[in-house]
């Protein structure tokens, strides 16, 4: 168990009583996991039983590792409630209410803890506080603890770390870049206000943007008003992201994948995955700035001359300069060898004449391995001071670099792993960026190939600086194609190229010029056409180069392997210098940002130096708690931010929205009333008289002692309904159903299906299915399709739903032009609703605007009706019991499977509405068709009866 602050005691005296229900709004990374945690040891008891609510698969493991539980549960009499409040505020539809409901209708002596860490997460809306505080059931036991309180800053601040902040000016191209994308994203923010002029969109600004939660804000003030939109306010919702993105990859990315990134960002917005036009452009593109983000981004890469093209170097020339730095190294004095390695450095064989490899590095790279050089002396210094004083050692040696993403991570491994500390700054990474270029080369040689192929979608190669398994498959990608995907490629070549030719000239020439003059036009057009010729170009570099271009890129990663002699005797100390442990001295370890886990992580290795490569705000308080936890360790952080960019106002407006986060709900706590919770109780009033009879003289009510109760399959608790039928007074009991999701009343049978269940559920065919059950077991079967309470009640959304269901046949058809896969997809999807509705008649289509209105419709269904029976749901289209079948005629049994329209499903459900097969002959059509449905009845009644009429004729 870690140990525990000053304040966090505070926090555990006043929300240990287990007479009080309290609710916990922590700061980010103060230990919440650690509070939580003594929590539980202290109620850990043979007689209490203690739920864990809303934790994370991640989150329960590394609470059982902390309390040593191995997933063990206890009976006991006491249940301790848990409950963290996440992203997500807690309403009426979440789950968390759904079970503090079932708990209090069981146990009311019981007591519920709720935490949570994320307080920005919890403010939006109408009085958000009273709203959780109502359907948690908690009255007025809140408890917030800021950073800057008073008892936290004087428990934090009285053992400080050794804070060195470094801010790292970006370089001239980085930062052009940077305030070109600033740019455009205050242009898109500009014209998404300007299109929606209706909505309230005060809090779109910059500072906001940077953040992941700016597109579902965006989204959820446009999603009542999304399918009325125009494709060009979609296209500016779905910019942001983009620019958002391009702002973290500038920082955080190389030069070069940067550089690809954006290439594909034009190709993706100049042509579809078909080879088509793009019908909706992204409106930034065509700005002056995004002009400059393109060319600066591709100056930091490398610049090609105009004047000279792209070829191969002379071997004659390379040959005759080589000898003569030979003469000139030997009158000097120095190694033949030393001029032949900088050429291969500086001027590699296999980089086009007229292009000059810029390679720029990230400034923080540089800095990073100053950073290392220095702790590496202190290591130094304090191990012979440690030497001389006979004094503890506190801490390990072991330096850690943590950063925001495992990309980074990969990226900053490969740099200190090829970094050449002899090199000046800026170029410590050359190796490593040099063999980047190889395989932007390659990948540009690739989309010339795929160019002329038809295809025109290719992913940049990610391999890292010693993977030689992946560049060897890189190198042979081609071989391994099947036959059957090249002929489809080369049929789509030849549709491609045989497209209907414009009037007055030849289908290439005439659309090269088209191109031509679309370029002066448009940006990207222009931008797009660059791409294309360079990629011709390197394909012809590469063609000339053959072969050995991969062979070459191989061996440079092999050139310092070592291979090991087994048989000598000097293996025991070769093999320690290579494989054997790494003194903690020598070790670095770069990790990623993560949650309450980092605290565990730093009280393992317990380092003396950090370095926090991004900012990030949780882990610099992380670290405030674990320098506090250890007295007497000496912590040297290192704080690296890129001053006067998105990183650094991202990180000050992440501080700023947890201090107005918390001044809110301070400030909603001083206003808000107190709480009263009514109680649930079971009165036999006149809801409970509701069953009426006809065949009653009068038309008298009918008492009926059971309360009102809905079956609900088990895999509907996933969706947010049963919560809202408990919550409306219904009695909810869970069962596996094998037909249907909810059974109302012994004849009411509904399939439940959102838009995209619905869409997903008519392309696997598995809704045909579904119907026909319903229609054969259940005399009211009916098909709910029901929509989101936020968005739209109109089928028009349905364009913007994915499909990922898999076609039921082996070999799909394929798609043709002017058929119904080219039709409006709402369009579409009424087609099928209606052609369902023909199928079977019998089942009725009811439309539910919300879960609310769902529960509303219920009601009105359940109304004079009696309540279902679950044995009875449950044992409907139930697999057979083989006792069911002892003592039945097995030949008329027989008989029955080889008629038309019986199948295994149905037959016991025939076996027991029918007692010989006499009585299913005499049936009527009608009768047929009720009993096994529309059409299996009406084939099984025409086979049966074939041939009457001309043997009564006879």
């Amino acid at each position: 168990m870690s140990t525990l602050l000053s304040f966090h005691k505070a926090i555990l005296e006043k929300i240990h009583d287990p007479a009080t229900n309290d609710l916990l709004i922590l700061a980010r990374g103060l230990g919440l996991r650690r509070i939580i945690c003594t929590l539980m040891k202290i109620y850990d008891s043979p007689q209490n039983l203690v739920l864990l609510v809303n934790a994370t698969p991640e989150e329960e493991s590394e609470i059982g590792e902390e309390l040593g539980l191995m997933g063990c549960r206890r009976p006991g009499l006491r249940v301790v409630g848990y409950e963290t409040v996440s992203k997500d505020r807690v309403t009426a539809l979440a789950s968390e209410a759904f079970i503090v409901r079932l708990y209090r209708e069981k146990n009311k002596n019981g007591f519920l803890k709720a935490f949570t860490d994320e307080p920005e997460h919890i403010t939006s809306g109408l009085s958000p506080l009273k709203n959780i505080m109502k359907e948690l059931q908690l009255r007025t036991a809140l408890n917030m603890v800021l950073r800057f309180q008073e008892d936290v800053k004087r428990s934090l601040e009285r053992r400080r770390a050794d804070v060195v902040e470094l801010m790292q000016p970006l370089t001239e191209a980085m930062s052009e870049i940077h305030h070109a994308i600033i740019q455009c994203m205050s242009t898109t923010l500009s014209e998404l206000k300007r299109a929606n002029t209706t909505l309230d969109l005060d809090d779109f600004n910059v500072d906001n943007a940077y953040f992941r939660s700016f597109d579902m804000m965006v989204r959820r003030q446009l999603d009542p008003v999304w399918h009325k939109v125009g494709p060009r306010t979609k296209q500016l919702v779905n910019d942001l992201g983009t620019l958002r993105r391009l702002l973290y990859y500038l920082l955080t990315y190389d030069p070069l994948h940067f550089h690809a990134f954006l290439e594909t960002l034009i190709a993706s917005n100049t042509t579809t995955a078909s080879g088509n036009a793009k019908q909706h452009q992204s409106p930034w593109l065509l700005t002056d700035a995004a002009h400059i983000i393109f060319h600066v981004a591709k100056r930091r890469c490398y610049t090609v001359s105009a004047a000279s093209k792209i070829q191969s170097q002379q071997q004659a020339d390379v040959a005759d300069d080589d000898d003569a730095w030979a003469v000139l190294d030997e009158i000097e004095g120095a190694g033949p060898a030393s001029h032949s390695s900088r050429t291969k450095v500086d001027r590699p064989s296999w980089i086009p004449r007229g292009m000059e490899p810029t390679l720029e590095e990230l400034p923080k790279w540089n800095l990073l391995a100053e950073v290392l050089q220095e702790a590496e002396e202190e290591l130094l210094r304090q191990e012979s001071l440690h030497k001389s004083i006979t004094t503890p050692n506190l801490g390990t040696n072991t330096v850690l670099v943590m950063t925001s993403s495992t990309r980074t991570c990969s990226v900053l491994t490969d740099f200190l792993s090829t970094i050449d500390h002899d090199a000046p700054p800026g170029s410590k990474g050359r190796s490593m960026m040099l063999r980047k270029l190889r395989l932007y080369l390659w990948w540009k040689m690739k989309l010339a190939k795929q160019k002329h192929a038809g295809k025109f979608h290719v992913a940049f190669p990610d391999v890292s600086a010693r993977n030689d398994d992946e560049i060897e498959k890189l190198s042979n990608e081609g071989d391994n194609v099947s036959e059957a995907l090249k002929k489809k490629d080369q049929e789509k070549a030849n549709r491609v190229a045989s497209r209907r030719r414009i009037r007055g000239g030849a289908p290439t020439a005439t659309q090269a010029g088209r191109a031509t003059n679309a370029s002066k036009n448009a940006p990207q057009d222009s931008a797009f056409g660059e791409i294309q010729t360079e990629a011709e170009r390197f394909a012809q570099f590469w063609a000339s180069q053959g072969e050995q271009a991969f062979v070459e890129l191989s061996s440079e990663a092999g050139e310092d392997m070592v291979l090991l002699d087994i048989d000598s005797g000097t293996f025991a100390s070769d093999f320690d210098t290579h494989y054997g442990l790494i003194p903690p001295q020598q070790t670095v370890l770069i990790r990623a940002y993560s949650d309450d886990t980092d605290d565990r992580m730093l009280a393992e290795i317990q380092p003396k130096f950090i370095v926090m490569f991004e900012p990030n705000m949780e882990f610099i308080r992380r670290i405030e708690v674990y320098k506090s936890s250890h007295p007497g360790l000496a912590v040297r952080v290192y704080h690296m931010v890129y001053s006067n960019s998105c990183e650094e106002h991202k990180y000050l407006a992440g501080i700023r929205r947890e201090k107005d986060a918390f001044e809110r709900l301070i400030k909603e706590r001083g206003s808000m009333l107190l709480l009263l919770f009514e109680e649930r109780r079971d009165s036999p009033n006149d809801a409970m008289i509701k069953t009426i009879s006809t065949r009653i003289a009068g038309g008298r009510r009918e008492l009926n002692t059971q309360p009102s109760q809905v079956i609900v399959d088990m895999r509907e608790f996933r969706s947010t309904l049963p919560s809202l039928l408990h919550a409306s007074n219904m009695l909810v009991i869970p069962a596996t159903l094998t037909v249907g999701d909810y059974i109302i009343t012994p004849e009411i049978c509904v399939e439940r299906k959102s838009l995209s269940d619905l869409i997903s559920s008519f392309n696997s065919g598995r809704l045909y299915t579904q119907c026909e059950l319903m229609s054969v077991h259940y005399k009211s079967p009916m098909l709910l399709i029901e929509f989101e309470e936020d968005k739209a009640f109109t089928l028009d959304v349905v364009s913007d739903i994915k499909s990922y269901a898999k076609p039921t046949g082996k070999y799909p058809l394929k798609k043709k032009q002017g058929t119904a896969a080219d039709l409006d997809p709402a369009a579409l999807l009424q087609s099928k609703i209606c052609l369902l509705a023909l199928s079977f008649p019998r089942v009725r289509i009811i439309w539910s605007s919300s879960p609310y209105a769902t529960a509303e419709i219920f009601k009105d269904l359940k109304m004079n009706n009696p309540e279902p029976d679950p044995t009875q749901a449950i044992a409907v289209g139930a697999d057979d019991d083989p006792d069911i079948g002892a003592g039945v005629n097995a030949a008329a049994e027989e008989l029955l499977r080889c008629l038309p329209g019986i199948t295994a499903k149905n037959i016991k459900h025939v076996m027991n509405r029918i007692s010989t097969v006499r009585e299913l002959c005499d049936m009527s059509l009608v009768e047929v068709q009720e009993l096994l449905g529309v059409e299996p009845g009406r084939m099984c009644w025409e086979f049966m009866h074939t041939g009457e009429n001309r043997k009564t004729v006879l």
